[in-house]
């Protein structure tokens, strides 16, 4: 079971929001779709919904292909849009067991009990999901999604919302759901990222710039080497500036210091001349964020 994107574009009058992309996510894996605003994410998973139409290219979800079989691709998969719609006016129990309907599930009752336990809404559910917070709301929709079983799960910021409590217990349903169901998660959280999934594809400006597992992104070599300084009082940053080197501030009296080539020589020639009061120097390994950034730069 896999989503299958092939040479996928997507065009709005003039606008080209996708052009030519191609990927594959598989099942029992947790793969992460990161990008800039206006990158194409959302987009292509409406179309991998079958929610809206491609240009060109072929979407295939477990060999169904979109275009031709849209209400077939609907029964087998969960969603989770950005702009989670629900209908306020319900109660979060009538809610699900409406959707549970809708899907004709037969064990409607029990599918929604394990839904509301599964997903933390035991207290909440006999509220109007209008009276919920964000975080909440976010938890009756991913309840949604999940509630006929699909073998086919695609969030898009499923996370957001949610305290640090909250992220925890979501990340456990999202991860034992992924176990047996091909999982496409979208968010602008990079530790979300590091903590869920399995592989990544970055898409910038429409085309992709990366597909790789999260560990191999992150061993990629940075356009620059950089250092954690730390002094003992705060100094003057032009000191550095002079000499070529890229100086930030991260907190109090620890900087992070970067150059094209290893800046080591220069930090300890510019401390010792300056009798600047040095207590740590470590080097900055390469995170996740920093790969997206280098890939997406001028987005």
């Amino acid at each position: 079971m896999s989503i299958v994107v092939d040479n996928l574009t997507k065009v709005y009058g003039s606008q080209k929001a996708l052009d030519s992309i191609s990927f594959e996510a598989s099942e029992g894996r947790i793969t992460g779709f990161l990008g800039p605003n206006g990158a194409g994410k959302s987009t292509t998973m409406k179309i991998a919904t079958g929610f809206i139409g491609l240009t060109s290219g072929s979407v295939s979800v477990n060999g169904i292909d979109v275009t031709k079989e849209p209400l077939q691709v609907k029964r087998i998969t969960g969603y989770l849009p950005e702009h989670n719609p629900l209908y306020l006016e319900m109660y979060v129990k009538e809610y699900l067991g409406f959707i549970a309907s809708s899907y004709g599930l037969k064990d409607k009752k029990n599918r929604v009990e394990s839904m509301i336990e599964m997903c933390g809404l035991g207290q909440e559910q006999h509220k109007k999901i209008g009276a919920l917070s964000k975080g909440f709301r976010q938890r009756v929709g991913l309840a949604q999604a999940l509630i006929h079983d699909p073998k086919v799960l695609i969030l898009d910021e499923p996370t957001s919302g949610l305290d640090p409590n909250q992220l925890v217990e979501i990340r456990k349903v999202i991860k034992e759901a992924s176990k047996d169901k091909t999982v496409i998660l979208s968010t602008h959280i990079m530790q979300e990222v590091e903590a869920l999934c399995d592989k990544v594809v970055i898409v910038n400006k429409g085309k992709i710039v990366a597909d790789d597992e999260v560990g191999n992104l992150k061993a990629m070599k940075s356009d620059q080497i950089s250092y954690q300084v730390e002094f003992e009082e705060g100094i003057d940053q032009k000191l550095f500036e002079k000499e070529g080197l890229t100086i930030t501030n991260l907190e109090n009296f620890v900087y992070q210091i970067s150059a094209d080539e290893d800046p080591r020589k220069v930090i300890m020639k510019v401390t010792g001349d300056h009798a600047l009061p040095l207590i740590n120097i470590s080097k900055v390994e390469q995170s996740l964020e920093g790969v997206f950034q280098e890939l997406t730069k001028g987005a």
